[in-house]
């Protein structure tokens, strides 16, 4: 819980206020001065007698009872000071925008520490250290520029890099978005992003809070701390944009299996977000715009009309939606006849609508009247209008703004010329409060993005039916590592997870009796593999249709030749097509199941998915559409298609044995051979770690 005089303070100390407003200790006297904070302002700096018209202190300790302390003083000091105002003063809000402590040095740690556990001690909330601020509608406690004018219906900023939420505001504010609060949490020595989403998820009011909230982050500290509240704050009506950094080839790891080279961190967070419903971004001017897109009555299909008096901007929108997921469709009829004929000679109605560079603001009119009560097979517009330089842009976007008003369905302004139009443009923003969208091809991929994000996956989920019983008396016998043959059957056996029915021998009289019980022949062929090497092709260790005893022996001999090996597995031959299932588990994420195209392809293409356990039958069914060899599932040239619902609730199955055994470390079925019949595992490793 938040201390509400860290929200709402009565009273304000800024230590190490200057005069100087080029340092951040002037600064913050400036722009707290400048902000609507109506109570009383102290000011702390042994060397002036007056800060900005404010009546400095020399020490801390002269100071009355103050409810919040915004520091800007080198780090060694703020351990000292901390203890003075916290048990001093009752001061139980924290800024410290002071750097130089646990990102710098191990003493700065143990600073930092220091602080914390003392404002832990008195209930008291903390921001930073090392940042730039906090900033919300009641006071500024931020040294930055640009300050936003606040507006409740803005949006809520939490960004872990203050020098990044600078770069984030000048290109939003920019571009007419606003804000209700700025959240720059540094170090995050007591309060992360995490713990904001929980404040602003348990104080959600639907009549007061804002409704779209924008994230920069550099670490997930707490992942299921943040989906709880993610999902819960999407859930309630919000809107939630996020650029997670760092998640590149450094988040990778060296692993033994298939599953462990495809875990990185990005795809964990990828899994994250897809549960939770956050839109992922990767640049500052995707989450702009996308937060943009959010402050605009939500879009209910995938059908854009654009509307257009330059045909170039129109083509080049039109390709990014088309190949995104979204469609311009053709418009024709009648009505769109009648549309045509008040519109001047070589125009277009086709979709896009293009009324040529001489196109008036009355057309315009005519043009999203129509888009709005005669074509239902439109769901939303956006109105890219710019000027060559010939003529003035007011009366356009006067009848833009007015059309904004009343529409049910939502129009998106794309108005490119902001040198040609600039006052007018400016005049949209400040006057009209609307936000503008000054490049179509970057509008296009965030509303892609933002309709392509699924829901929120529902906290509780029904999982197939396993037998957990069995599946904890085989884990508990089981020693860490990778686990036998019969151990890991059992385990498939016990959670419904087809496999090959296949026997281990280490003798070759067992092999010969295994094949002669089976009647081994050319229509029974057997795959012979070895038991014991990591990847058995690359050691040649796998025999496919031997339809014989004489090659059953022989092969048996091979084989068995081959380093490290053991044993020799045998089973019938299947077939369908390769794919894959696998899980791996993250102290911090839990279980991530992957699954795709398997056998050797798994390598080359990593054509995967990945989602967070539980995961569902349906929602695995939906996932395998987003591969790109999502064809090849279906069948392709002759050959047979994969059995989608058997592979989701295979994947399903998968997704219920590692939360029933959480101690499974490893999971590659791989491959599973799917075709019309069945998608049965003929290869798995599974490996346990029950100590941390």
């Amino acid at each position: 819980m938040i201390n509400p005089k860290l929200l709402n303070p009565q009273s304000i100390v800024i230590v190490g206020a200057s005069n100087d407003v080029h340092k951040p200790g002037g600064k913050l006297v400036k722009n707290l001065l400048d902000s609507p904070f109506k109570g009383k302002i102290y000011a702390v700096n042994p060397k002036e007698s007056e800060v900005q018209g404010i009546h400095c202190y020399a020490k801390v300790e002269d100071l009355p009872e103050v409810d919040c302390a915004i520091l800007a003083i080198a780090a060694k000091y703020c351990p000292a000071t901390v203890d003075i105002l916290a048990k001093e003063k009752n001061t139980r809000g924290f800024i410290i925008v002071s750097a130089g402590f646990g990102e710098e040095s191990q003493q700065g740690a143990e600073y930092e520490k220091h602080i914390t556990d003392t404002i832990n001690s008195v209930g008291g909330s903390l921001i930073g250290p090392n940042c730039t601020g906090f900033l919300n509608t009641n006071y500024c406690g931020a040294f930055d520029t640009p300050i936003p004018t606040l507006d409740p219906h803005g949006v809520d900023f939490v960004t872990g890099s203050g020098a990044t939420a600078v770069f984030i505001k000048e290109y939003g504010i920019s571009n007419g978005l606003t804000f209700n609060s700025v959240w720059a949490v540094g170090n995050s020595a007591q309060m992360g992003i995490e713990d904001v989403l929980e404040h602003l998820d348990t104080t959600f009011d639907p009549e007061k809070s804002s409704r779209v909230i924008m994230l920069y982050m550099e670490k997930i500290s707490d992942p299921q701390k943040m989906l709880k509240h993610s999902r819960s704050l999407i859930n309630k009506g919000c809107k939630i944009a996020a650029i997670k950094s760092g998640g590149s080839a450094a988040g990778s790891r060296a692993a033994s299996s298939h599953t462990g080279a495809l875990a990185t961190n990005d795809a964990a967070v990828d899994a994250l977000f897809r549960k939770a419903g956050i839109v992922r971004c990767h640049n500052r001017q995707e989450l702009t715009t996308v937060c943009a897109i959010f402050m605009h009555p939500e879009v209910k299909g995938k059908n854009m009309a654009v509307i257009t008096h330059a045909g170039g901007p129109a083509v080049m929108l039109t390709d990014v939606l088309s190949d995104n997921g979204m469609d311009v469709p053709h418009i024709e009829g009648p009505k769109a006849d009648e549309l045509l004929s008040k519109l001047f000679g070589g125009s277009s109605v086709g979709n896009p609508i293009d009324f040529l560079a001489t196109g008036t603001a009355e057309q315009l009119g005519y043009i999203i009247d129509a888009c709005e009560n005669d074509f239902d097979n439109i769901d939303c517009m956006c109105v890219i209008f710019g000027s060559p330089g010939l003529f003035a842009n007011w009366e356009v976007y006067e009848v833009l703004d007015q059309k904004m008003k009343t529409c049910k369905k939502p129009i998106f302004p794309i108005l490119p010329s902001i040198i040609n139009v600039k006052d007018e443009i400016a005049d949209f923003i400040t006057n009209k409060h609307r936000i503008n969208f000054p490049e179509e091809c970057v509008f296009g991929q965030a509303l892609c993005k933002v309709y392509n994000t699924p829901k929120p996956q529902p906290e509780v989920v029904e999982q197939p039916e396993i037998d957990v019983a069995r599946i904890r008396r085989t884990i508990d016998r089981c020693q860490d590592g990778y686990m036998e043959i019969a151990d890991y059957n059992e385990l498939l056996d016990a959670a419904g997870i087809s496999r090959k029915k296949s026997v281990e021998v280490s003798k070759k009289e067992d092999a010969l009796a295994f094949a002669k019980e089976v009647g081994c022949s050319k229509d029974v062929p057997l795959v012979m593999k070895v038991v014991g090497p990591l990847h058995k092709s690359d050691v040649g260790g796998v025999t496919l249709n031997v339809k014989d005893l004489d090659t059953v022996s022989k092969e048996f001999d091979r084989l068995m030749a081959i380093q490290d090996t053991y044993a020799v597995e045998m089973y019938p031959m299947l077939d369908g097509t390769d794919v894959y299932i696998g899980a791996i588990r993250d102290d911090k994420f839990g279980h991530q199941v992957f699954f795709g195209l398997g056998g050797i392809f798994i390598e080359v293409l990593k054509d995967v998915q990945s989602a967070l356990a539980p995961i569902t039958a349906d929602e695995a069914k939906e996932m395998l559409t987003k591969l790109r060899g999502y064809k090849i599932l279906q069948g392709v040239r002759g050959q047979e298609p994969v059995n989608i619902d058997l592979y989701a609730d295979q994947i399903a199955r998968v997704s219920a044995l590692v939360q029933a055994a959480p101690e499974i470390a490893e999971m590659d079925l791989n491959p599973l051979l799917g075709n019309p019949r069945y998608v049965t595992a003929v290869d798995a490793r599974i490996r346990l770690q029950k100590t941390k």
